[in-house]
C-alpha cells in the first residue's frame, strides 16, 4: 500500500465526514469503515470512465447501502463524475444540490440506482448482472467481448438483514452470475447498537448455501487483501462471488470508532478533530485536497479513458466484421419505435369474448417478434399471468440467451431484478405476478417511479373476478395503492383493443412504469374501443342527446356492465354517456379541454363502478355522484356469485343512477 493510496482513501473519509458535519444530517459510519473498499476498487480493478459514465462496457457499482451516500460523493468529486464540485459536496442533504440524503439515479452523475431501503440495490444489481450475460450470449462473437463487464454492489449488516437479498441471492447463485461481486461490508452495528440483538446467523454459510464463491477479508483497511480478494473473485467463472470485509463503522472517529453513534449521525466537532488529526489533516481545515491526492485520481482517469479507447476499437472491428449485430445493437439501446400507432393489424382483435390476460399473452407474442431486446418474466406464475414468449428460451446457468425469465416466487426481488435490467441499458423489461400480489412488488414499484425507467407490469386476476380463490387472493385496494403513486401508470383494460393499447403505452413511455391489470374471466370485445383508450379516459359510448342526464364510469370488466346498464336507462328515456377510464394517471395528463369533452361539469349526475375500492373515484363522481365499488374484503365462491352478491349487476347500477337522478 502506498503513501498516495493511503492519503487517498484518508481524504475520501475526511470529505464524507465533512459534508456531513456541514450538513448535521447523515451516516458517517459507512464511509469511514468502507473507504478502502471503494477507493481499492474503482482506482485499480474498476473498468469505468468518469468523461463517459455511460459508456455501454463500463462495469457498474451500486451503493446498496444507500445512507453511506456521502462516500459515493466523495469518489465522484475525486474521480470528476459530472464535475461535481467541492461545493456540491458542501451542500449535501441540501434543497436542489447534486448531493441528496441518499444517492438517486438520474440526478447525480455516476449514480447507476437510487437506493436507500435497505437491500434494494442487492437486487438491483443482480438484474444488472443478468442484463449483462444475456446481452453477451447475443452479441459476443469469437474474438470480439464487446459485452464484458462486471457488477459490484457494496452494503451492509442491514442489507444483509432484509429479505430481499435472500430472494435475490437465492436466484443469482441458481443462474451462476459469475459477473456478480458483493461486498459485505461486516461492521457488527446498526442503528439499536450491536447486531448480535437481531442477526446473529452464519452469512458467509448461507451465501455458499446460495451458490456463492465466498472470500473473507480480515482487516478492513488491508487494500492489498482486498485486491487480491476481487482478482479471486474475477477468477472464478462459475459462481457469483461475495466478499465479506470486516470494518469498523466511524473508523478514525475517535471515542465514536465501532459505535452505533457513528451510524446516523454527525460526528460531532470532537470527534470530527480527533478523525483529522489522526489522518494527518489540519482539524481547523473543512474540504480540503491536496494537489498529490487529485494528481493520483487524474492518472486513474487516464488510464481507464484508454480502456474505453480500446473498446471503441474493439468495436468499431466488430461492427466491420459483423454489421448486422452492429445494427441489432443500435436498436437495442434505441428508443421503441412508434410505428405501431399506425398498424392497424397490430390493433386488430376478433370478437370473441376472451380475459385479458390471455389477450395480453398474444400481444407479448406479437411484440416479441418487432422488438428483439423485450425480456421478461413472471414469479413462478407464468402459466396463469400468460407472460411466456414462445419460442424463446429461459436465462439459465451456463445459458443465458433465452429472454423469459424464471423469477421463482420472489415477487420483491423480482421487481428490484427487473429494474436492474433495464438500468444496465440495451432491454426493455416485464415482470408479473397476480394483482393482489403486487403489495409484494410496491417498494421496488416506486423506485422505478422515483428512478423514471420504464419497467412494466403484468398484473392479472385482477379483482373478486378470482372467484373461488377468496379474499387472500381478490385484490380489493391495490389498484388505489398504484393509483396514488407518483410517475406511475396503471392500465386496466376493458377488452382487447384497450390491452392493446395499454401494452403500447407501456413500451414507448420512456420515463414512466406501467402496471397492466389483467381479468381470469372473459370480457365481451366492446364496439368504440381502441387508441382513445390511450388517453386514459374516453367516451365509449354516447348518450342519446347531446347533453346527457346521465354518466356511467367504469373501468376493466365493469365498463360492459356500464354499458349493459346504460342501454337499459336509455330504454326508460334517460340519456346515458358511457366513459371507459382504463388509466386516471394517464387521463389526469390531458388538457383541461379534453376532460371537461369527456366528463362536462354541467353533468353532476354521475356514477362510478369498480369491483375493486373505490378509494379516489370521488374526484369523477363529484359531491352527488355514486361509486359503486367493493367496501370490505371479497369471499370465496364462484365468480358470477360474487358479482351479484356485491352490487356488480347491471340492475343494481340501473337502480343507483335512477336514485342519482331523483335526489
Amino acid at each position: 500500500m502506498s503513501n498516495i493510496d493511503i492519503k487517498s482513501i484518508n481524504t475520501i473519509r475526511v470529505l464524507s465526514a465533512d459534508g456531513i458535519e456541514k450538513a448535521k444530517s447523515g451516516h458517517p459510519g459507512l464511509p469511514l469503515g468502507s473507504a478502502p473498499i471503494a477507493y481499492e476498487l474503482f482506482a485499480h480493478h474498476m473498468k469505468h470512465n468518469p468523461k463517459n459514465p455511460t459508456w455501454a462496457n463500463r462495469d457498474r457499482f451500486i451503493l446498496s447501502a444507500g445512507h453511506g451516500s456521502m462516500l459515493l460523493y466523495s469518489l465522484f468529486h475525486l474521480f470528476e463524475y459530472g464535475d461535481l464540485s467541492l461545493d456540491d459536496l458542501k451542500q449535501f442533504r441540501q434543497l436542489d444540490s447534486k448531493t441528496p440524503g441518499h444517492p438517486e439515479y438520474g440526478h447525480t452523475v455516476g449514480v447507476e440506482a437510487t437506493t436507500g431501503p435497505l437491500g434494494a440495490g442487492m437486487g438491483m444489481a443482480v438484474g444488472m448482472a443478468m442484463a449483462e450475460a444475456h446481452m453477451a450470449s447475443v452479441f459476443n462473437e469469437d474474438g470480439f467481448d464487446i459485452v464484458d463487464h462486471y457488477t459490484y454492489v457494496l452494503g451492509g449488516d442491514g442489507c444483509m438483514m432484509e429479505g430481499i437479498s435472500s430472494e435475490a441471492f437465492s436466484l443469482a447463485g441458481t443462474l451462476g452470475l459469475s459477473k456478480l461481486i458483493v461486498f459485505y461490508d461486516s461492521n457488527g452495528i446498526s442503528i439499536e447498537g450491536s447486531t448480535d440483538i437481531a442477526f446473529t446467523e452464519n452469512v458467509v454459510d448461507r451465501m455458499k448455501a446460495f451458490g456463492f464463491q465466498t472470500i473473507e477479508v480480515e482487516d478492513g483497511n488491508d487494500i492489498e487483501a482486498i485486491g487480491k480478494a476481487i482478482e479471486e473473485a474475477k477468477a472464478d467463472k462459475e459462481r457469483p462471488s461475495f466478499i465479506k470485509v470486516n470494518t469498523i463503522i466511524g473508523y478514525g472517529a475517535g471515542k465514536k470508532a465501532g459505535s452505533a453513534s457513528s451510524h446516523g449521525e454527525p460526528l460531532g466537532s470532537e470527534a470530527l478533530a480527533a478523525l483529522k488529526s489522526g489522518f494527518g489533516f489540519n482539524p481547523d481545515e473543512s474540504f480540503k485536497v491536496d494537489d498529490d491526492v487529485y494528481a493520483n485520481f487524474k492518472s486513474v482517469n487516464e488510464k481507464n479513458a484508454k480502456i474505453e479507447d480500446e473498446w471503441n476499437k474493439l468495436f468499431k472491428g466488430y461492427a466491420d466484421k459483423y454489421p448486422d449485430k452492429a445494427k441489432l445493437w443500435e436498436k437495442y439501446y434505441s428508443d421503441i419505435d412508434k410505428s405501431l400507432i399506425d398498424n392497424d393489424e397490430f390493433w386488430s382483435w376478433d370478437e370473441a369474448p376472451a380475459a385479458t390476460r390471455n389477450i395480453s399473452g398474444s400481444i407479448i407474442n406479437r411484440l416479441k417478434d418487432i422488438y428483439p431486446n423485450i425480456i421478461g418474466g413472471s414469479a413462478d406464475l407464468s402459466p396463469s399471468n400468460k407472460t411466456v414468449m414462445n419460442n424463446e428460451g429461459y436465462i439459465a446457468k451456463g445459458d443465458y440467451s433465452g429472454r423469459n425469465i424464471h423469477f421463482g416466487v420472489r415477487e420483491l426481488a423480482m421487481t428490484a431484478i427487473t429494474n436492474g435490467i433495464l438500468l444496465h441499458g440495451g432491454l426493455r423489461a416485464y415482470c408479473a405476478t397476480f394483482f393482489v400480489f403486487s403489495d409484494y412488488t410496491k417498494p421496488m414499484a416506486r423506485l422505478s417511479a422515483l428512478m423514471n425507467i420504464p419497467t412494466i407490469f403484468v398484473f392479472t386476476h385482477d379483482s373478486i373476478g378470482v372467484g373461488e380463490d377468496g379474499p387472500t387472493h381478490e385484490p380489493i385496494e391495490q389498484l388505489a395503492m398504484l393509483r396514488s403513486l407518483p410517475n406511475f401508470n396503471t392500465f386496466r383494460p376493458a377488452d382487447a383493443r384497450e390491452t392493446i393499447a395499454a401494452w403500447y403505452a407501456a413500451l414507448v413511455s420512456k420515463e414512466t412504469p406501467t402496471a397492466i391489470v389483467l381479468t381470469r374471466q372473459n370480457l365481451p370485445q366492446l364496439d368504440g374501443s381502441g387508441k382513445k383508450a390511450l388517453k386514459g379516459g374516453y367516451i365509449i359510448k354516447e348518450a342519446s342527446k347531446a347533453v346527457a342526464d346521465m354518466i356511467l364510469i367504469a373501468s376493466g370488466s365493469e365498463v360492459s356492465l356500464a354499458i349493459e346498464a346504460a342501454t337499459e336507462l336509455e330504454n326508460e328515456g334517460i340519456a346515458t354517456r358511457v366513459v371507459s377510464m382504463p388509466c386516471m394517471d394517464v387521463f389526469e395528463n390531458q388538457s383541461k379541454e379534453y376532460k371537461e369533452e369527456v366528463l362536462p361539469k354541467a353533468v353532476r349526475n354521475r356514477v362510478a363502478i369498480e369491483a375493486l375500492s373505490g378509494f379516489g373515484w370521488d374526484k369523477y363522481t363529484g359531491l352527488d355522484g355514486r361509486v359503486i365499488s367493493m367496501n370490505s374484503f371479497g369471499a370465496s365462491a364462484p365468480q358470477d356469485l360474487l358479482f351479484k352478491k356485491f352490487g356488480f349487476t347491471k340492475e343494481n347500477v340501473v337502480a343507483t343512477a335512477k336514485e342519482v337522478l331523483n335526489q
